[in-house]
Order: C-alpha cells, then structure tokens, then sequence
C-alpha cells in the first residue's frame, strides 16, 4: 500500500532506519560486506535484525566507481516490496540492473525496453509490439518446444548410460538457446554464423553486463582483487563486441519477417534488431537458463513420492485433454510446483525503481516516508519468503498453491516485476513474456513425467546462472 499523506495510514508512522556511513567509504564497507564478510542473504537478514525492520537505509553494490549513487532504501516484505510496480509512483527509467547501467554500445546504442520507464512512449511501442509477435507465435510454442525437449532428454539419457551423470545446465542452454533462437526466426543458429557457440556468446555478454552485482566466484583469488577487477570499473563492450555483432547479425538476417512487421508499427528496424537480441538473449534464453536447472534442482528434492502424484496427474490430463492449453491449465500440482520455484528461488532477486514523487509505504508494521528522487530496492527473495505470509517459507512445498487457500497466496508471488495475479500491459514493467516463462515450465515438467517416473540429481550453490544440477538417475515410465 502507498499514499501520498501519511495521515492516510493506520500505522504508526516510523523514520527510516540505516545509514549510507561517510562518503566514498560507506558504499565500499557495505559492498565489503555483501559479497564477502557477511553474503548476501547474511548482509539483508543481519540488518533486517539489527533495525528491527524490514524497511531500511543501505547502500548496494557496485558504489565507488561504477555508480555515481549506491544510496537506497530497501524494502524485505511481502507488504513493502509491491510498491516498485506502481509506475505511477516510481520511475524505471535505467534501473534494470541496479545503481548503474551497462554502456549502451552493448544494445547497439539504444537504451532497450527494459531501461524504459512506461512514461517514455517508445516503451508503449516496443512492448505493445511483443504482445503482438508473441500472439502471432502462440501456435508454435507447445510443439516446437516439446520438439526441443524431447531433444534434451535424449542427450541426457546417453550422457548416464556412458557416464552415470548428465549435465542438466549445459545441455539445458543449449536447446534453450535453439528454441529462442527459433522462435523468433523460424531457422536454427546451425544454419548461421553462430553455429554451436550460442549459450556461450549470449551468457558472456549477460555476464560483462552484471559483473558489477557479481564477484569472480574463484575461492583462490583475494577478495580486494576481485573486488578490485569486478566492482570499480565497467567491463568493456569491446570483450564481446565481435560475438555481439554476430548474434546482431544472424537474428537480422533471419528475422526479416519480424523486423518488417516492427517497421511497420514505426520501430525502427536496428532498434528493433537490437531489442530482438535483448529478449531472447537476456530475457528469455537468460530466464531460462537460470530457471530449469532451479526447477529440476527443487523437483528433485520432492523425491520419489512428488515425482508419483506429479506423473499421476499430468499422465491422466494429457489422456483426455492432450498436451495443450487446456490441459496444462487443469494440472494443479504442477502449477503449484512452478509457482513454489519462483517464490522460493526467484530467477531475478532484484528490483529498482526511483520515488516520482514524495510517498508513505507500509509494510508490516509501520510506516515509512521515502521523499522523491530516492531510489527503491527491493531483495525478491526475502519478500517472497515473508514468514507473516507464508507457512514454513523456507521449505518446498510442492503444493503450496492447490486449492483456494493456495490460489490466495499467488498474489505474494513477485518473480516478473508484478504479482502472479495480474496480467502485464504496455503500461507496466510486468514481463511481457510471463505467461510464456509459466508454459515453458509447466511443459518442461510435462514432457519430463509422461517419459519418466522418477530420477536423482544432485545440485549446488547458484552461481547466477541458476544451480549446477547433474542428472544421477532416470526412470523411465513403463
């Protein structure tokens, strides 16, 4: 809930709590902080503590040099977090990734539909286009994908009869990556420049974009260089450039048709080329890579009593409804599943987003003053673990989301910049492809439990690309 007057609120009104520390330095001890003495989840849960408040002053990462202004107030509840989706009240103008923005060359010097605020009118154009392409498309994304899947699922089955042990994630990118490709163009990459290489060109260009909310990852490098070499200067687009320009120039070539019918709506065809790239590369082919090995790493954990009442119900649909529309919509427990990930593990952890004008938020227990201009963050996961929400919000629970009292619970799912209940418009920064990212899913369990009974895998921490999961075992459905 936000308002203008803070008489309109019913809780005790309360200042923010935190502080920025002295210039230059704040920023660096709490970036410090967080990717090294405490961890992320340490650094908001030991404030959280220390305020007694879910609503605070901090700094994020990158600070010093990267980002002019590392000041935000972060918002860690189910009650607060709602109010980055009010584009009324705040601005999304160049706040995708955080305190700062990537250097345009890496979009071809457009600032992408991401960077937009709604207020911008070239948002409206761009997002109203994909609505329309992927209204154009929806025919196309039960079967191709299943094509894609049934591709997957081969190759994992010969990597454990040679190996004992399949590579969920490589594998998973790869046909991820075709599929997208694919989508947009009607070819495959093999039939381009890109050949194989795909994955490996979209996440090195993800990766120099998000290095600055990032670390090395290598336990044997000091913290003060990897701090030194990710967080005080940019990466340069010229790491990627010739990659880029590849990718640029295949989705070009081969989606003409798409890049015609954007011209026809007054995109411009290079703008448009280059938000093509940003959808599949980032968006989509970047969504997914982090989503299904997070989706297989949960399902895995559910164990062999999950895998049964899953294969009962999605077996017993497809025999009278087919895979379809229809029939995926009447699955309860798979959707359940699907919405229990993304709570529990959201793809994307972070929102931004600056007051417009002066506001009152509430969150649990109080509320708070944010005057214009100040920035907005909010920790995804904290807020969709909301213990005053959620029962046992730690835990996967597979069917957290059945029934009516589970069907309440959806609007506390936040994972695409909107609540799972609403449906994103050209006036939002909802993901245009939300219902895209939910059927891919849902599919993805779908073809897995009509060809299998049960399997093991084991996982690890994510690194930002989602967990590293490894296929142990499949059994396959007699």
């Amino acid at each position: 809930m936000s308002t203008s007057n803070p008489l309109l609120s019913e809780l005790p009104h309360r200042e923010i709590p935190g502080t920025y520390g002295p210039a230059f330095f704040g920023p660096i001890k709490d970036r410090y902080d967080y990717f090294y003495c405490q961890g992320r989840e340490e650094f908001f849960k030991s404030r959280i503590q220390k305020y007694d408040s879910t609503v605070f002053r901090t700094n994020m990462p990158p600070g010093p040099f990267i980002s002019s202004n590392s000041k935000v107030i972060a918002v860690l509840d189910a009650v607060s977090f709602p109010i980055l989706f009010n584009t009324d009240k705040v601005e999304k103008k160049d706040v995708f990734v955080g305190t700062y923005m990537p250097h345009l060359d890496f979009y071809g010097g457009y600032r992408p539909l991401a960077y937009l605020d709604p207020s911008e009118p070239q948002h409206k154009a761009l997002k109203s286009f994909l609505f329309a392409l992927f209204t154009s498309l929806h025919r196309k994304f039960i079967p191709n994908f299943q094509s894609c899947l049934s591709e997957l699922f081969t190759i994992l089955e010969n990597e454990i009869s040679e190996k004992n042990i399949a590579d969920f994630n490589t594998n998973s990118e790869s046909i991820s990556f075709n599929f997208v490709f694919n989508m947009f163009t009607q070819r495959y990459p093999s039939e381009s420049p890109i050949g194989s290489s795909g994955p490996e060109i979209a996440k090195k260009w993800v990766t120099l974009q998000l290095a600055p909310i990032g670390t090395l990852g290598n336990k044997y490098i000091p913290s003060f260089i990897d701090d030194l070499l990710v967080h005080t200067v940019q990466l340069p687009f010229c790491l990627v450039k010739s990659d880029y320009e590849k990718l640029y120039h295949a989705f070009y070539a081969m989606a003409s048709s798409v890049l015609d019918q954007a011209e026809k709506v007054g995109i411009r065809r290079g703008e448009a080329c280059h938000n093509l790239v940003f959808i599949s590369a980032f968006n989509s082919f970047g969504g997914m890579m982090v989503l299904f090995p997070t989706l297989i790493k949960w399902v895995a954990y559910g164990g062999e009593d999950l895998h049964r009442r899953l294969a009962e119900e999605i077996r017993a649909i497809v025999k009278t409804s087919g895979v379809s529309f229809i029939g995926l919509e009447k699955m309860a427990l798979t959707k359940s599943v699907v919405y229990e990930t993304l709570r529990i593990e959201p793809p994307v952890p972070f929102q931004y987003g600056r007051a417009k004008e002066d506001l009152v938020i509430n969150s649990h227990d109080a509320s708070f003053v944010i005057k214009k201009g100040e920035m907005i963050f909010g920790y995804q996961p904290l807020a969709t673990k909301d213990p005053k929400v959620f029962v046992n919000p730690n835990e996967f629970v597979a069917d957290r989301f059945v029934g009516e009292e589970g069907e309440k619970l959806k609007k506390y799912v936040y994972w695409s910049n909107g609540r799972e209940t609403d449906d994103p418009t050209p006036d939002d920064k909802q993901c245009p492809g939300k219902d895209l990212v939910i059927l891919w899913c849902r599919l993805l369990l779908v073809e897995f439990f009509l060809r299998y009974d049960t399997f093991t895998a084991e996982s690890g921490e994510n690194t930002g690309f989602g967990p590293p999961v490894k296929i142990t075992s499949l059994r396959k459905a007699n």
